[in-house]
């Protein structure tokens, strides 16, 4: 199997032409690209992260299947969606929990796309009950969740994004002094990148190094949905 070199400016070329001509015809007839530009440099990465990864957690899969591991599919699914555009223009890879069956277990992310990078950690959209024992961990942990998030690894590197509720939920104060993570409905800290530092062939050791500083928030998270780290 190669090994990562880099993504190079062919990814953000081919991904920037299929921006202009997001349809399957056009797809079928640059799928030797797609294949050469985008997926098998993913896939090189992915294996090239596997042994940072287990340093972090032996828990978070580097998985570098065609279909079905930590590559996410290219392919947009468009059931309930008013733009019928059937392909992504990004790159999403994510490293999921080996507990975790979806993009809602906690994971690490990679995202590539022309002009914009970013990498990600934490849980997307947790259902009520994973979002309950969050928060019930943040407002019984506040001192700790505290330590993590304003910390100089963490809270340097990292922000906290995603949706919040317009009020706190119910169960806890509504004075809480840690009001603002309560009221969140996703749990996601983002880092965003330099394009061209996602480019280069030094990209897997700058993306471990960015993993390890959210090493703290994942297990804080981890510990409070009950699974391991």
């Amino acid at each position: 199997m190669a090994e990562f070199r880099s993504f190079g400016p062919e990814l953000a070329a081919f991904l920037e032409e299929l921006r202009s001509n997001n349809e399957r015809s056009w797809f079928a007839a640059n799928r030797e690209r797609y294949e050469e530009t985008v997926r098998e440099p993913a896939r090189a990465f992915i294996r090239a992260m596997a042994p940072a990864l287990a340093a972090i957690s032996p828990h978070f899969r580097a998985d570098d299947r065609k279909t079905g591991g930590s590559l996410m599919r290219i392919h947009r699914d468009t059931r309930f969606s008013r733009d019928k555009t059937p392909y992504k223009t990004n790159v999403g890879i994510q490293f999921r929990h080996a507990l975790g069956r979806d993009v809602h277990a906690p994971g690490f992310y990679v995202h590539l796309e022309p002009g914009s990078a970013f990498l990600g950690a934490g849980v997307w959209r947790p259902d009520s009950a994973a979002l309950f024992m969050i928060r019930s961990r943040i407002d019984e942990e506040a001192d700790m969740w505290r330590g993590i998030r304003d910390g100089a690894a963490f809270g340097g590197p990292f922000r906290l994004g995603g949706e919040s509720l317009k009020r706190v939920p119910r169960g806890f104060a509504k004075d809480h002094p840690l009001a603002e993570d309560l009221k969140r409905k996703d749990f996601i800290a983002i880092h965003e990148l330099p394009p061209g530092d996602a480019l280069g062939p030094a990209f897997p050791d700058l993306a471990a190094a960015r993993m390890r500083d959210a090493g703290g928030f994942m297990r804080f998270l981890c510990e409070a949905l009950d699974v391991p780290f």
